[in-house]
């Protein structure tokens, strides 16, 4: 009996206690309640990084292999060049020669193309670019002076440094050909070919050397063409009534020219 009086009198007191301090068990129940969310929190944040890495991770696999595969494709070309490799000059020392390319757009869009050398102070071209329709081609004419052999070197056995490079960019139709386009779109600019030079005996007859003959021929022909003035259509009426004879304004004006350069 006094026993279970005891045991009464400690649950009273302890009882007391608890409404006394009520603050213990919200403080208990937030601590652990805050436990919990922490735990919810890290465990929430690990699989969302986790998640967010595999997601980087696998982005830029995706992207390495696009890059990888990529680099090994071909080029894809826009120009056929005729010779495809080489540019062959007569071998004339102390003399400047002449190579000749034929470069054909086989794509289905306008392609702008510009020559580019490593010896720029001996070597230029004609023209040094331009922009082909598709389906256009025209022959392009280089220029090269040959440097006298040293030590006694055989003709054929010169070696050159020089190399040229040719490259073409996707443009639109109607535009007019600037060497700044490579510049605006040099994502789009692709490098054709790099052509390497070869010397040939100008004495001796060989296929490399009739077929140069042929296009400085062709490439010559052509530039007399684009030489000769546009066909005179007759006087043209300016304004009200006012006639200007064409022809009389650029025959003073060659004639002008003309005093000019013999007073020089």
């Amino acid at each position: 009996m006094a026993i279970s009086d005891r045991h009464k009198a400690n649950g009273d007191h302890n009882m007391k206690l608890f409404r006394l301090c009520p603050f213990w068990q919200a403080a208990t129940n937030s601590s652990s309640s805050s436990s919990t969310q922490n735990l919810n929190h890290s465990h929430n944040g690990g699989s969302n990084s986790s998640r967010s890495a595999a997601v980087n991770s696998s982005g830029l696999k995706s992207t390495t292999i696009y890059s990888v595969a990529r680099s090994l494709l071909p080029t894809r070309r826009r120009l056929r060049l005729d010779p495809s490799n080489n540019l062959y000059f007569p071998y004339e020392p102390g003399k400047q020669v002449k190579s000749a390319v034929r470069l054909k757009n086989t794509s289905k869009s306008h392609v702008a193309f510009k020559f580019q050398t490593t010896a720029p102070k001996s070597c230029y071209m004609r023209p040094p670019g331009g922009i082909l329709a598709p389906g256009e081609s025209l022959v392009a004419t280089v220029f090269k002076f040959v440097d006298p052999p040293e030590n006694n070197e055989k003709q054929l056995d010169q070696k050159t440094k020089a190399k040229f490079k040719i490259v073409s960019s996707k443009v639109k139709g109607g535009l007019e050909y600037v060497p700044e386009l490579f510049d605006e779109q040099k994502d789009q600019v692709t490098v054709e070919r790099v052509l390497r030079v070869v010397f040939l005996d100008a004495e001796r007859p060989s296929p490399e050397m009739e077929k140069l003959k042929r296009q400085l021929a062709e490439a010559e022909a052509a530039l007399e063409v684009r030489k000769k003035p546009p066909p005179d259509t007759g006087p043209s009426v300016v304004g009200e009534g006012l006639v200007i004879d064409e022809w009389k304004e650029r025959r003073e004006k060659y004639l002008a020219r003309q005093q000019f350069e013999a007073v020089q």
